[in-house]
């Protein structure tokens, strides 16, 4: 079925000209290349609309607030939820080799989520105590889990069903769709508070992420994909993850591309600790943190698209770019608390901070994203999202533990060491090969 004119139409505007082939793409894939790249924008799209109504950072803390769980356990919500779905890939990833047909573990990972989040949904409406909020934990680890299918399944279908030359823009697109809702949500709080939101209007937040996350997957299900390369492996998929660690080791970019995505976690882990001293200056207003919200949202909007077309001519210069503006803004950041606190606490320049920093991360994000998929072909593709991605998630948990620092050496100081690996992270993305 060959793919409908408007389609095409919104393509050739959604991308960027492109008269480079297509070697890496079989040439059944040739003719819904279009149509691929629309159905795994609108999924994209859907899942991270319904990831925004789920914030681990926003909504499930007052889940857990509302059925009373202890107040240690909100500590693991964010952890779980990020490494939770990251560290299990690269044993995720022997089972995902096994098919040569690869979208239904992305559909049948989101259904999953459906499920556990549809019981988050009830315990919020119906428990309480501690009993509500293990279960609620014990739900995210599965919610968590499936995650972590959806994401070395998507890259490997991303890479099997769209041309090299568009793929950043899939992911700058996509991005710029969360940033407008983003930026809608944060206007939310800005003007209405949210003082007001009760049990039943949370889970009914969450009953919204379910169907959007139940839409999503019958987009991608909808995509033209051909059978590919399949591993067909005579050990065990435990054994084969700890072999498949060997790739550090023989493998030298694909190494360099992973100390160097570690050191680029900078524009991530700086963020919160914005945040908490823009609160520190000027008070907790719900208003501050719809601000921030806006700011975010804004950033992803109006740079995602930018970093993407960058991305699909280098990539590598995306990350550097993304790096260097996180380091420039912690150096100026601590100068100001150092030097002169006064401006700092004047009203725009903290949330402004944030959205230069949200922008940086955007460039960050969209470049490694596209960098990986384009550094490995077939199942090489495959192992080396698993095995960074696990290798990311161990590495997230232990920077998560820097947080206590701040105690200690302050809030801006702490932001410019963190900003500073960033520093080191663009000499090493410098060195990157190309892979455009």
């Amino acid at each position: 079925m060959t793919t409908s004119s408007w389609v095409q139409r919104l393509y050739q505007r959604l991308i960027t000209s492109s008269d480079r082939d297509c070697p890496e793409l079989s040439a059944e894939a040739l003719p819904h290349v279009a149509g691929n790249f629309v159905l795994i924008l609108l999924s994209r799209f859907l899942s991270k609309l319904a990831d925004a109504l789920s914030n681990p950072k926003i909504v499930l803390p007052w889940v857990m607030e509302t059925v009373h769980a202890p107040l240690y356990l909100l500590g693991f919500l964010v952890p779980i939820r990020e490494a939770g779905s990251l560290i299990p890939q690269v044993v995720i990833a022997s089972y995902v080799q096994r098919l040569a047909i690869r979208k239904g573990v992305w559909v049948a990972g989101k259904m999953v989520e459906v499920g556990a989040m549809t019981a988050i949904a009830l315990v919020a409406w119906l428990g309480n105590g501690a009993v509500a909020g293990w279960s609620i934990v014990l739900l995210l680890i599965i919610f968590s889990l499936a995650r972590g299918f959806c994401s070395v399944a998507s890259k490997d279908v991303t890479g099997k069903t769209i041309a090299k030359s568009v793929r950043g823009q899939a992911n700058g697109w996509a991005a710029s769709s969360a940033g407008l809702l983003t930026l809608v949500l944060g206007g939310g709080f800005v003007l209405g508070g949210g003082d007001d939101l009760t049990v039943a209007a949370v889970a009914g937040l969450l009953g919204a992420a379910v169907v959007l996350w139940s839409l999503a997957a019958l987009a991608f299900s909808r995509l033209q994909e051909f059978p590919g390369e399949i591993e067909t492996a005579e050990t065990h998929p435990i054994k084969e993850s700890w072999q498949r660690l060997a790739l550090l080791r023989h493998d030298r970019s694909f190494r360099h591309f992973v100390i160097t995505r570690a050191l680029l976690l900078c524009s991530a882990l700086t963020a919160p600790y914005y945040v908490i001293l823009a609160q520190k200056v000027y008070g907790s207003q719900p208003q501050l943190l719809g601000l921030f919200i806006l700011a975010s949202g804004a950033a992803s909007l109006v740079s995602s698209p930018v970093w993407g077309r960058f991305s699909d001519r280098s990539s590598r210069l995306v990350m550097m770019a993304g790096a260097c503006l996180t380091l420039v803004l912690g150096v100026v950041v601590f100068l100001l608390d150092q030097l002169a606190p006064q401006l700092l606490a004047t009203a725009w320049l903290l949330p402004g901070c944030y959205f230069l920093l949200s922008i940086a991360h955007q460039g960050v994000r969209i470049g490694r994203k596209t960098y990986v998929v384009n550094l490995g072909k077939g199942n090489q593709r495959t192992e080396y999202v698993a095995v960074s991605n696990s290798l990311i998630g161990v590495i997230l948990l232990v920077l998560g533990f820097t947080g206590a620092l701040a105690s200690f050496i302050g809030l801006s100081t702490l932001i410019l060491l963190l900003s500073l690996m960033g520093g080191v992270g663009m000499i090493m993305a410098h060195r990157l090969p190309d892979v455009e």
